[in-house]
């Protein structure tokens, strides 16, 4: 799971490669729906800024999957959007719609409160790029209420 810090140096997306997410329902069907899958591509210490490391993945969004609610801790965030489109909030600003193309950042300690594919039919893709502090957790959901 990506709240889990992992081994330090390159990662191998077989052993890694897991289920992100949380809990959550759907008002037509009572189950929850979906949950995005993050495959880690690599995990690096920065060499010129100590204390601080460098993971990048991609994460897949099946049609109509939501993320729960989460932080990324101190981690400052880019993601950038492969194919599909995302629905996005992070903190107070409006929701928006990222497409194929088109990317944002998250500042460190934002709140992201909505992520989700918005195709009942197409899978989304998205490649994330996280700066933390090493071994901080990458994602923490938000605690369930």
């Amino acid at each position: 799971m990506i709240g889990k810090r992992y081994a330090t140096g390159l990662l191998a997306t077989a052993v890694f490669a897991g289920t992100i997410g949380g809990p959550s329902s759907t008002a037509d069907t009572g189950s929850p729906p979906p949950v995005e899958t993050l495959t880690p591509l690599t995990e690096q210490a920065l060499p010129n800024v100590p204390g601080k490391t460098f993971t990048s993945a991609v994460v897949e969004f099946p049609p109509g999957a939501r993320a729960a609610p989460h932080r990324h801790g101190d981690a400052f965030i880019y993601a950038y959007v492969l194919d599909g489109t995302v629905r996005s909030q992070v903190d107070d600003e409006p929701v928006r719609d990222y497409h194929r193309g088109e990317n944002w950042v998250e500042q460190p300690g934002a709140h992201h409160a909505l992520t989700e594919n918005t195709s009942p039919t197409e899978s989304a893709r998205l490649l994330v790029v996280f700066v933390s502090n090493t071994g901080d957790e990458l994602k923490v959901d938000d605690p369930h209420r």
